[in-house]
């Protein structure tokens, strides 16, 4: 079976892609994953917040450099950062030195600034591509759908200024015509959209009176809003796409494939069950595609989409009322 598929302008031997995840911030791990047949790995990501502390910092530091050696260190460590800007771009020389396959830096924010300048130095420090999360949930009242909208292509504008390598953009599922925002992504000269990024969302201690963060990995559930907005998407743009959240087997990866991915990020699936299990995952990928004659991954791809479904409908509003009316006690 040809397993190979097209992401952001490379060929890929599979469509199984490591997202941005902890197995990817150590080149041993990251030898690992392309041991088990991996088709590209998103290091885990660098956020805004760290970039902003890292250089706030350092003019602090150069501010009492020359007092005495003793009183830069009273300067808090960036506790909780992992990397750092500066360890980020050594791991992702690191990492490009050590495998063969693409290496997908990965940039984590949500307001325009700065920090954006850090785009460049991933993609000379060697990444093939960068993913851009724009992670931000909007909660003041005064900001309109268009100003979160706006927010968002400022910075896609600032990086895609920055770099030359290809860009993806990770989207929440939160915007009010996502259809259209793909287009004007498209029209910014991204390369790619990745549906979803997933909010962590916070949990109530009641008897502590405390929000908590609550940390919990996917299940295969998620994958149906991904497999609705790839199919919608699909066969309107002629951008990468890609699905995380919910892929956890073959048959996830099949879906999100006849849906109109490129490739499917697998985070939760590799945390519970180590690099190994993307090995699995293709052989049970073959084994499916050699029973269903599929020839290869391209043949497949977008073959479910809402442009080619024999029922367009069931993406649509005309399915919600026959779903409600098929439910019996």
């Amino acid at each position: 079976m040809d397993l190979r598929t097209d992401y952001l302008g490379f060929e890929l031997s599979n469509p199984v892609v490591c997202g941005a995840a902890p197995l990817g911030s150590n080149v041993d791990s990251i030898k690992n994953l392309e041991d088990a047949g991996v088709g590209a790995i998103v290091l885990p990501s660098l956020f805004e917040e760290e970039i902003q502390r890292a250089v706030s910092a350092h003019l602090a530091m150069e501010g009492v450099g020359e007092v005495s050696a003793e009183a830069t260190s009273l300067f808090p460590e960036p506790a909780g950062y992992r990397l750092g800007p500066d360890g980020y771009l050594e791991l992702v020389r690191k990492a490009k030195a050590a495998v063969n396959v693409p290496i997908i830096g990965s940039l984590n924010g949500a307001t325009p600034g700065g920090w954006t300048d850090y785009a460049a130095k991933i993609e000379e420090a060697g990444a093939d591509a960068l993913e851009l999360n724009l992670y931000f949930l909007a909660t003041d009242a005064s900001a309109s759908a268009v100003d979160v909208e706006n927010r968002g292509f400022e910075i896609v504008r600032a990086v895609r200024e920055a770099v030359s390598i290809p860009v993806a953009v990770k989207l929440s599922p939160f915007y009010s015509s996502l259809a259209n925002l793909a287009k004007r992504f498209e029209e910014e000269k991204m390369n790619g959209l990745v549906l979803f990024n997933r909010f962590y969302q916070a949990d109530i201690d009641i008897t502590e009176l405390e929000v908590k963060p609550s940390l919990r990995l996917s299940t295969e559930y998620e994958l149906l809003l991904r497999l609705r907005w790839l199919a919608v998407l699909s066969g309107q743009t002629g951008m990468s796409l890609a699905a995380t959240g919910g892929a956890h087997t073959a048959t996830d990866v099949v879906k999100a494939v006849m849906a109109g991915a490129h490739c499917v990020q697998m985070v939760s699936a590799l945390l519970i069950h180590g690099p190994s299990h993307i090995k699995r995952v293709l052989e049970a990928l073959n084994f499916w595609m050699e029973e269903h004659e599929y020839e290869s991954i391209r043949q497949m791809q977008g073959s479910m989409n809402l442009a080619r479904t024999p029922n367009p409908e069931a993406y649509s509003r005309a399915n919600y009322v026959k779903i409600l009316d098929s439910w019996e006690e």
